[in-house]
């Protein structure tokens, strides 16, 4: 199987410049169907194949996509899951579809659809089916739609240019010194930015990409990495804390790993700490950027001393400055928390939008800098004394407390380390339902085999708050759950917090305003006899 194969049959399906879909796990087909459509001077659309039908037409729509490759079923933790069926019910467009195992799909198809072995056997009349001349194209023709996460609305759809592989390759080269012979895995989707980003990384660096097929959760992942050599490793922290909390990694050897990027959300210097430890204490490198970057704006880098937990570098091609409360950048030595401000212009980042006002969302109402007029991205940055950086968060995401600003990953770092039985928490502020400032809110998810009660974990993160951030901060509300909701990529939803947390304030607040209406004619009826009793002893002693 090559992608020149792929590109032929596309030309003897599609028109130059469609944009085509891929929505399927990321398999060695998958990766070759990504290559042969950018080969091909077709459009690739990502999707990840988590999505539900509604996702998968938005998408589909946004795009025009003209076509969609999917597989007939997602096998997990030996089930099938029907994929192919969600792509039917988002929208009639042609899908080719490729089986999960064997040689050929297992369902029956739509009159417009082809299997994979269709797909192909319409170019295996051509004499020389596994050449391809390339279609060449000018530096800004797009090669990728991608989108946003979409944990602020309607995803926003992002066209990646010519010049987003360079810029991929080129960080990875510069932040993680990967070399031709290196083996990098890293448990992603096309669908994400970090998909396209591993695959230019790797094959424009000369570097053997490793894929596993399957839940990064378990044992058999940990194992594929020992087995397969994997030298430089992608993780997500809440990966980490599962692997950690499970002991997955018993009687493996990682030792083969030079390094490890972590990228997705906030780390854990303790569970950092505990992963490097299986690989002679070797850096991890935490990486931080958005899908309309191509890539990320701030990274750790193997040139410099590195500290868990924390970026040491703007990412080569980018700067940034941070900014306080009005809009000033801080001075470039001062240690400080405030908006990341980015410089407008990196290699590869999004110039358009194809639903949005590319302008209106990351430009319009940012301050000037040196002439340049700054880039949104919306994190909120610590640069901390020794000169590292650690990000808190979004700026959506930063708390209130008594007019005491905060950030919802400050209070994470302390609640996860109050408690042995702690496995994550995330931290929320929700309005009062009487009016008030806002209160804080903790959910937790604790530890497999542990149990305990959410009034003592109260008590508990309220201790460690007071004690580590402020004195003045007090936890209203702890509530136990199971896990948290994420989106496909692994961000935290915090606004579905947020909505769990007001209702349950508010049946709360509808429960006590209940025993209060109960309790008040009782009430009324013993402050009557009562005063009835009184004033019969005064009467009886003459007082």
């Amino acid at each position: 199987m090559s992608c020149r194969l792929v590109a032929n049959a596309l030309d003897a399906t599609f028109s130059k410049g469609d944009a085509i879909a891929i929505d399927m796990p990321m398999t060695v087909y998958a990766v070759i169907i990504y290559l042969a459509i950018i080969l091909a001077g077709c459009v690739v659309v990502s999707i990840a194949d988590s999505f539900a039908a509604r996702e998968i037409a938005i998408r589909l729509r946004v795009s025009n996509a003209k076509g969609i490759f999917t597989q007939d079923f997602i096998l997990r933790g030996g089930r099938k899951f029907s994929l192919y069926s969600k792509v039917v019910e988002a929208v009639p467009v042609k899908a080719i579809v490729l089986p999960a195992i064997g040689n050929d799909v297992s369902i029956q198809l739509r009159e417009q659809d082809l299997s994979w072995n269709d797909f192909l056997s319409s170019v295996s009349h051509l004499p020389r089916a596994n050449y391809y001349s390339p279609v060449y194209q000018p530096a800004d023709s797009v090669i990728n739609i991608l989108f946003s996460s979409g944990t602020t609305g309607e995803p926003k759809a992002i066209p990646w240019t010519q010049l987003s592989p360079i810029r991929c390759s080129s960080e990875q080269w510069a932040h993680l010194d990967v070399k031709v012979g290196d083996v990098h895995c890293s448990p992603t989707n096309l669908g994400w930015v970090v998909g396209p980003a591993l695959v230019f990384g790797c094959f424009l660096n000369g570097v053997t990409l490793a894929l596993f097929h399957g839940s990064p959760l378990g044992c058999s992942f940990c194992k594929f990495i020992q087995d397969a050599g994997v030298t430089t490793l992608g993780t997500v922290p809440s990966l980490v804390k599962t692997w950690k909390s499970t002991n997955c990694l018993e009687g493996l050897d990682w030792t083969k790993i030079k390094s490890f990027v972590s990228t997705g959300e906030a780390s854990s210097v303790d569970d950092d700490l505990w992963l490097s430890s299986k690989s002679y204490y070797n850096p991890i490198i935490e990486c931080c950027g958005g899908t309309e970057l191509a890539a990320s704006y701030i990274q750790g880098s193997s040139l410099q001393p590195q500290a868990f937990g924390a970026f040491s570098t703007a990412s080569m091609t980018t700067g940034f400055v941070i900014l306080d409360e009005h809009g000033v950048p801080f001075p470039d030595n001062e240690a400080c928390v405030g908006e990341v401000g980015l410089f407008p212009v990196s290699l590869g980042s999004s110039d358009r939008l194809l639903n949005a006002d590319h302008e209106e969302v990351y430009f319009r109402g940012m301050p000037m800098h040196k002439g340049m007029r700054l880039r949104r991205h919306g994190d909120i940055i610590k640069r901390t004394i020794g000169g590292y950086f650690v990000v808190q968060g979004r700026a959506d995401d930063t708390m209130n407390l008594g007019g005491i600003k905060t950030s919802s990953i400050e209070i994470e770092r302390v609640c996860d380390r109050a408690d042995e039985s702690i496995l994550e928490t995330a931290a929320i502020t929700v309005a009062q339902i009487d009016g008030g400032p806002e209160v804080l809110v903790v959910f937790a998810v604790l530890k497999p085999g542990f149990k305990c009660q959410s009034d003592k974990l109260k008590m508990t993160f309220t201790k460690a708050i007071q004690s580590d951030l402020n004195p003045l901060f007090k936890v209203s509300f702890v509530k136990i759950v199971t896990e948290f909701p994420r989106t496909a990529s692994n961000k935290l939803l915090r606004r579905v917090l947020r909505d769990q947390a007001k209702l349950e304030l508010s049946v709360k607040e509808q429960n006590i305003n209940l025993l209060i209406n109960c309790f008040l004619p009782v009430c009324k009826h013993f402050r009557q006899g009562l005063n009835y009793v009184i004033r019969s002893r005064v009467d009886e002693n003459g007082d």
